[in-house]
């Protein structure tokens, strides 16, 4: 009888503090469509991406003619030319190389354009994500739009709003 009192207690006991804690939800793709500074920086990003493509893929299409020339002169060249047209349109896919991994590699222009344009804005959303929290007694705030294991929440849970206000976004 003193096991089963025990067990009753400690079920009471975890019971209460497990209602005890309180969560809720963000939706970050909807606070940040919301946000217009990360429209722009998303905007400025792909202009820059597709600039420096465009600069990559001039490279690799020289490169590219450069073979092509050099298969249609094959024939007329000594041994020495061949070598050094070879080495010519190597040294121009390794220059294409190089200046796609400059860009896009994955300490590349484009990620630092990234962190300088979007980091600001993730850092304001955390900390108005944790006003809330603070504020509403939240002891975690999950992410509903990065989490594929939430199948349903109620709507009365997701504080977006509450957070784009923080922002000072309508919301």
């Amino acid at each position: 009888m003193k096991k089963f009192a025990l067990f009753l207690a400690v079920a009471v006991v975890g019971i209460a503090s497990a209602n005890a804690q309180k969560f809720a939800l963000i939706d970050m793709e909807y606070i940040l469509k919301n946000i217009p500074a990360y429209e722009m920086a998303n905007e400025q990003l792909n202009q820059v991406s597709q600039r420096w493509q465009r600069e990559v893929d001039e490279l690799k299409k020289e490169a590219d003619t450069m073979y092509k020339n050099y298969q249609s002169d094959m024939v007329f060249l000594t041994d020495e030319q061949k070598k050094k047209k070879e080495e010519e349109i190597l040294a121009k896919e390794k220059e294409a190389t190089q200046l796609q991994y400059k860009y896009f590699g994955p300490q590349g222009e484009l990620f630092k354009k990234r962190q300088s344009l979007i980091k600001p804005i993730q850092d304001d959303i955390y900390n108005a994500v944790k006003k809330v929290s603070e504020e509403r007694g939240f002891q975690v705030i999950f992410d509903r739009a990065s989490s594929q294991s939430i199948i349903f929440a109620s709507p009365r849970i997701d504080v977006s709003n509450e957070v784009l206000q923080k922002l000072g976004y309508g919301g």
